[in-house]
This record gives structure tokens, C-alpha cells and sequence, in this order.
């Protein structure tokens, strides 16, 4: 696994867990359990506070600046070539 793919996967799950954490605090619900480790705790409680005060276009250049972890823009719409109704119709139609 490639580091980029590896950094967008970690970083999707954690900030899933917060965002979760956070809904339950906000709404007196049950939160996810506390995290296990170093590593958790360093997604949880350093990662995802920080990313969450980065304001949107750093954070969209970030995500556009990390290879296959952004959105491909979609192909634009085939040009038209006239209407979809043959001549024949539109004349029928038309009376």
C-alpha cells in the first residue's frame, strides 16, 4: 500500500471515530470507546482536532496535492447533434 493510500485511509477512519464522538456528545448518546494505544490517541486526540480547525481550501489543497485521494472531475456531456425526434415526427407532431 502506497503512503498516500495508507494516510487517506487512517485519517477516513479516524475522523469518522471523531465526527462520531462528537454527534454522541452533542446529542448525550453513546460514544464510540475511548482510544486504545498510541496510535489511536494520536489520530484521535492530535490528527483530527488539527484537521478540523484547517480551513476548507488548505484542506481541499491538501486532499487535491496527495495522489488518488481527491475526486476525478467527470467527463464532460457529449455535444448534441440536433434533435432526437426524426423530421418525419416533428412534422406529424406539429399538426
Amino acid at each position: 500500500m502506497s503512503f498516500s493510500r495508507w494516510l487517506r485511509s487512517n485519517a477516513e477512519h479516524y475522523l469518522l471515530i471523531a465526527a462520531q464522538e462528537r454527534v454522541a456528545r452533542q446529542h448525550g448518546a453513546r460514544a464510540p470507546r475511548p482510544p486504545r494505544g498510541l496510535r489511536e490517541v494520536f489520530w484521535l486526540r492530535v490528527f483530527a482536532p488539527i484537521y478540523r480547525m484547517l480551513p476548507w481550501p488548505l484542506r481541499h489543497k491538501i486532499m487535491l496535492s496527495m495522489p488518488g485521494s481527491h475526486r476525478r472531475q467527470w467527463a464532460p456531456p457529449p455535444q448534441a447533434h440536433g434533435s432526437a425526434v426524426p423530421p418525419q415526427l416533428r412534422a406529424h407532431q406539429s399538426n
